[in-house]
């Protein structure tokens, strides 16, 4: 895609700080860390989101974001890791190239939950589980 930052970065037509490669992968310091190690892991194939990415790249991703996870506990010192995938606007996209953020944690790094964990009503989420299921038991 012609106006999409990540296949340019993707083509080697922008500039980005590579930390991981593979056929159908590129791992890349995000330039807006959110702790030292940020790093966003993309499919090289143009995939708008989470609904639009080939299967076979969705797997790739998880496991290069999975191998730049256990690279930040052991090289940078990550006390754990975090993994971020947004979808859509309403999730907070912003560059509309299907991307995973793997956050490194430190203790005391002043990262927050985006969420206050509480409860949910048990009818509701019944309710919830049943709709879901039934639509993934048709798959």
């Amino acid at each position: 895609m012609n106006d999409c930052i990540f296949c340019a970065i993707a083509a080697g037509r922008a500039p980005a700080r590579i930390v991981a490669e593979t056929e159908r992968t590129l791992a890349f310091l995000d330039l807006n860390p959110a702790t030292r190690g940020h790093t966003l892991v993309i499919p090289r194939s143009h995939a708008r989101d989470i609904h639009d990415v080939a299967p076979a790249d969705l797997a790739e991703v998880a496991t290069t974001a999975q191998q730049v996870a256990a690279a930040a506990i052991a090289e940078l010192g990550a006390a754990g890791v975090n993994l971020l995938q947004s979808s859509g606007a309403a999730a907070f996209q912003t560059v509309f190239h299907l991307h995973v953020h793997v956050i490194p944690r430190y203790p005391d790094d002043g990262l927050v939950l985006p969420w206050t964990p509480a409860p949910g009503d048990a009818t509701e989420m019944d309710a919830t589980a049943a709709q879901l299921g039934s639509t993934l038991a048709q798959r």
